[in-house]
């Protein structure tokens, strides 16, 4: 398997919830520790997360995980979050292509939101990008019922063109729909859906 890290976009304010999401915490833990979490367990070698609004909280948050520190989860401030999600992928994107010779093959981004994505679904997704690698290139998506969501597999040579067309709010999108990316069904082990709102059993970490 090619060397994977995870690209966890944790940088938004929460505005329609009231608050940044990676803040957010259930009875499982906060969704941040989650979501890396399933990154690793899934088949990520490491992972970065980028954080923005609130950035130190989040940082300190992540600070509590064993994980950090070790060179298995570490953070990069996107300074231009307010610009939108493309502005996190594009922070996130080129921290990675500056490691130099650590520089992995592909990246795995994730949503901060997406609470019950766990990591039996980067586990199937990296293992059908494996399979059909040749043909797509590393470039897969998962999909819920049909429907195109995250995680998202970026082989290293489509970087270049999702940093080209990462504005606002669309992230990868532009890109994703010129290269269609192979989907890979998840909807039997999650739903995939982003949580916009406050809901019973979440609890705020300030």
């Amino acid at each position: 398997m090619s060397p994977t890290t995870g690209l966890l976009l944790a940088a938004g304010e929460g505005r329609r919830y009231g608050m940044p999401k990676a803040l957010v915490a259930d009875s499982e833990g906060p969704w941040v520790h989650r979501a890396a979490r399933a990154l690793l367990d899934g088949g990520c070698q490491d992972v970065l997360v980028v954080t923005g609004a609130r950035a130190e909280e989040v940082e300190q948050l992540l600070g509590q995980m064993p994980e950090w520190g070790t060179g298995q989860v570490a953070a990069v401030r996107c300074g231009t979050w307010a610009r939108g999600m493309g502005a996190s992928l594009r922070s996130g994107l080129t921290s990675l292509a500056t490691r130099g010779r650590t520089v992995p093959r592909r990246a795995v981004v994730h949503l901060v939101d997406l609470p019950d994505v766990g990591a039996p679904v980067v586990e199937r997704l990296l293992r059908e990008a494996d399979a059909h690698g040749e043909q797509t290139g590393q470039v897969a998506r998962a999909a819920y019922e049909g429907r195109p969501g995250h995680p998202v597999v970026l082989g290293q040579r489509h970087w270049e063109g999702v940093l080209g067309g990462a504005a606002g709010d669309a992230g990868a999108r532009s890109y994703l729909r010129r290269v269609e990316p192979l989907l890979v069904e998840c909807g039997d082990l999650a739903t995939g859906e982003d949580v916009d709102e406050p809901r019973s059993g979440t609890a705020a970490l300030t």
